[in-house]
């Protein structure tokens, strides 16, 4: 049985593992960004007219989360990548 031999850490580098989880966390960021964006924009209120009563109320914030989702997913505004950036010069301190 072979143990795996990784490469040595330098001075300012995180381990693979480390910076997805940093960029996972970046984008959770941004997507939460944007959608309280959405909804102070107003984006998924109800109509006054066809609109779908307390349904639409009730799923409108799931639809805003997702669709922030998207954007994040197509690029984002980069917020994301400031993030990242700002998240690891911290974790490489």
């Amino acid at each position: 049985m072979s143990i795996p031999i990784q490469p040595p850490m330098t001075q300012g580098s995180l381990a693979p593992a480390s910076e997805a989880r940093l960029q996972a966390v970046a984008r959770d960021l941004e997507a939460s960004f944007l959608s309280e964006m959405l909804k102070y924009s107003g984006l998924g209120k109800s109509r006054e007219s066809f609109g779908g009563g307390a349904g639409e109320d009730q799923f409108a914030s799931l639809l805003i989360d997702e669709q922030a989702r998207a954007m994040v997913d197509a690029g984002g505004i980069g917020l994301a990548e400031s993030i990242f950036e700002s998240l690891k010069d911290k974790a490489n301190g």
